[in-house]
């Protein structure tokens, strides 16, 4: 049987790999895989984690223990199965999430899923899933919770004694237009809520699922309730594929982002994550195609590597771009300060330094150019009403 390795580290802090010199590049790489990178040896077979975004199944930050499956003689991992999606249900008695970050235009948000099928390795909320003695690795694309619950309980908070509106951001964390929201419709019902109440959301998403609900978001845009933004990474299909596993292509988000325009819904495309070295160079195509599909407003973000998943994102860059690997990384800390990550509020979402610079220039030439950002769209609280019920008392005539 397979076993437990009860020796086994969790993630090791990562060194920056050291090339020494005159090296042959495949003794180089070799060393590089086997002395600075041990965690790799726990890479999950490919054929158990086909159409997943992460290498590997580690053990979230808060376990005591890591455990890893090893092959004991008996050849039991060839039968262990490949990874499923499984929805559990989320018993959050809240919906609505807060947050004070000086450097995000939203101070509130919801979540109708924890956990992202969508598998995209570079994802920042993946942290999240170690809070559930879960692994931000595969765990956090194949183990997921729902919350269908979801509607009721946004509607009873929007109805509790002083509740002050302002917009909602929903797809924040994890995408509400994953997968399994076509079986859950969680989505759909908060959106329905949040009509009746007109109240104002703005949506992030990559699905192209989001035009199942063009009805009810034409109706909220008429009220200056609602804008979307979609992210679109690359307009590489090969790339999109390995690095979004399960969102939708690159040819779907555009088409959405056009049916969307077209139907009157403020609409907002999205180059992120920028990485260096592997998707920058498109800022100005995915911009041009956008601008094409009727697109009006435009944000980048550059990419964030908090917590494990910097380590995911090393193993997934070491498995599909090995010969971009050491350039990705010497630009990453160009950009955030010789550190691989830097959580300072104001820069994280931009960096800082000549390469930083450069991009944010270059974004910004091309939305001129394009006529991008002349005008943003504003949401309005004047049409809140407070939902009846939800602990206010009804009105007897």
């Amino acid at each position: 049987m397979s076993r437990a390795s009860s020796h086994a580290l969790k993630h090791p802090p990562v060194k920056a790999p050291s090339e020494p010199a005159g090296a042959p590049k495949d003794i180089v790489e070799k060393d590089l895989v086997e002395k600075d990178f041990p965690e790799l040896d726990v890479a999950i077979e490919a054929p158990r984690r086909r159409g997943r975004g992460a290498q590997s199944n580690a053990s979230g930050r808060y376990e005591a223990e890591a455990r890893t499956a090893f092959d004991d003689g008996w050849q039991s991992l060839d039968e262990l199965p490949p990874f499923k999606t499984t929805v559990a249900l989320d018993s959050s008695r809240k919906v609505i999430a807060r947050n004070d970050s000086p450097d995000i235009g939203f101070d509130r948000s919801i979540n109708p899923y924890r956990g992202c099928e969508h598998g995209c390795v570079y994802c920042f909320a993946r942290p999240t899933h170690a809070y559930l003695g879960l692994s931000p690795g595969l765990d956090f694309e194949s183990k997921l919770l729902a919350k269908p619950d979801a509607p009721a309980l946004l509607e009873k908070e929007l109805a509790a004694p002083g509740y002050e509106p302002r917009m909602i951001a929903i797809g924040t964390n994890t995408d509400p237009y994953q997968p399994i929201e076509r079986e859950w419709k969680i989505m759909r019902g908060i959106l329905e809520v949040l009509e009746r109440a007109g109240h104002p959301v703005g949506i992030v998403t990559k699905s192209a699922l989001v035009v199942r609900d063009i009805d009810i978001l034409q109706r909220m845009a008429k009220r200056s309730l609602v804008k979307v933004a979609l992210s679109v990474t690359t307009l590489d299909p090969k790339l999109a594929r390995t690095m979004e596993p399960r969102a939708s292509t690159p040819p779907k988000r555009l088409e959405a982002l056009q049916q969307l325009a077209a139907a009157g819904i403020p609409t907002t495309v999205m180059v992120a994550p920028v990485i260096p070295a592997l998707n920058d160079a498109e800022i100005e195509r995915i911009l041009d195609a956008a601008a094409h599909a009727g697109v009006k407003e435009a944000s980048y973000v550059l990419l964030r590597l908090p917590l494990e998943v910097r380590d995911l994102f090393r193993e997934w860059l070491l498995a599909n771009y090995p010969d971009r690997y050491r350039h990705v990384f010497t630009l990453i800390r160009d950009m955030r300060g010789g550190r691989d990550y830097d959580s300072q509020w104001g820069t994280r979402m931009k960096g800082t330094g000549p390469m930083a610079w450069m991009i944010g220039r270059r974004f910004e030439i091309a939305c001129e150019k394009l006529g991008l950002n002349k005008r943003r769209s504003r949401l309005t609280t004047d049409h809140f009403v407070k939902p009846k019920g939800g602990g206010q008392q009804l009105n007897l005539f």
